[in-house]
């Protein structure tokens, strides 16, 4: 963003500073819009169920920003002189899919021809400023919920490798087509301060942006944290994305290390998820009020991760 021009209108509440999950302007003194764009490339064979992946993920930005998503657009790339479009239109109704059980609507997309399959959604939704969340509030004495378990990255990397077990990715595609309006319920009802969406940086990043826009140190105790079924063994077998190193040399700028965390718990904090769940930074007396929501409401796991401090010398200590 190093460049640009910056725009200082005083109804842009959140911009592209600060690492937010999506964009928030101010159309009235009640009434604040939330807008965010994200596509990606498949990440399994399935047309439809890619197309539910990716609008799920997708509309996580507005469920994180505390809001409910309304309008959305289609954005695609697809090599249509190598497969038929019948493989677009699966790829379209999976999103669509995900969509309306979002309650929100597709009002128009635009596609153009790439060479590899590309799909996504430009989000725009509504939130009140009672109901806004960012990643600026958490305060120190918050408790952190995570919603959903880590491990999509080295689920996906072992798939694509032809060497996922088949209950294994069958509980990470439960995962990440679950829509974040569970998080984001649960959030509201325990009037929680901050959140953030866990996505391509992972775990420990995500949680350090928080940190930094809070001005506070988040603690992440990594045996508390829900890791999907059989991931760990995929840890073990080294199946991690690109990003994984990338995440972690970052990381290390920002953290300290107490204890002795296993080695299977550092990596899949440095994890790139898809479709991750919400990091949630709640007073500690609402922390179990959360926990008990989402899992009332079908998430498969929802578990205390960590806990908020005063600033230390690091943003993020990573605790075994």
């Amino acid at each position: 963003m190093r460049g640009l021009p910056e725009f200082n209108d005083p109804n842009l509440l959140v911009g592209a500073d600060g690492a937010s999950d999506a964009g928030v302007y101010r159309l009235r003194d009640d009434l604040l819009i939330v807008q965010t764009v994200d596509f990606f490339p498949p990440l399994v064979d399935d047309p439809f169920v890619f197309g539910q992946i990716a609008a799920t993920n997708s509309l996580s930005d507005v469920y994180a920003m505390g809001g409910d998503p309304t309008t959305t657009l289609n954005v695609v790339g697809f090599p249509d002189d190598q497969l038929g479009l019948d493989v677009l239109a699966e790829i379209l109704r999976g999103g669509a899919d995900r969509i309306q059980r979002a309650g929100a609507v597709i009002a128009g997309g635009h596609t153009v021809r790439d060479t590899e399959i590309k799909y996504g959604l430009s989000v725009t939704g509504i939130v009140t400023p009672a109901h806004l969340m960012t990643n600026r509030n958490a305060r120190p004495g918050d408790v952190l919920v995570l919603t959903k378990p880590l491990g999509t990255g080295f689920v996906t990397t072992a798939f694509k490798a032809g060497r996922c077990p088949d209950a294994t990715l069958a509980a990470a595609i439960d995962s990440m087509i679950q829509l974040n309006v569970i998080g984001r319920d649960a959030a509201r009802e325990a009037e929680a301060r901050a959140a953030t969406d866990i996505t391509g940086f992972g775990l420990a990043i995500h949680a350090a942006e928080m940190a930094q826009a809070s001005n506070v140190t988040v603690v992440l105790e990594l045996d508390k944290v829900p890791v999907l079924a059989g991931a760990e063994q995929l840890v073990e077998r080294g199946f991690k994305t690109r990003a994984s190193a990338s995440n972690r040399q970052h990381a290390e700028t920002l953290m300290r290390i107490e204890g002795r965390p296993a080695a299977v718990s550092l990596e899949l904090a440095f994890d790139a998820q898809t479709s991750g769940g919400l990091l949630i930074s709640v007073a500690a007396d609402r922390a179990d009020t959360v926990v008990q929501r989402v899992l009332a409401d079908g998430g498969a796991a929802a578990c205390i991760v960590g806990s908020v401090t005063e600033k230390q010398a690091e943003w993020l200590v990573l605790r075994g």
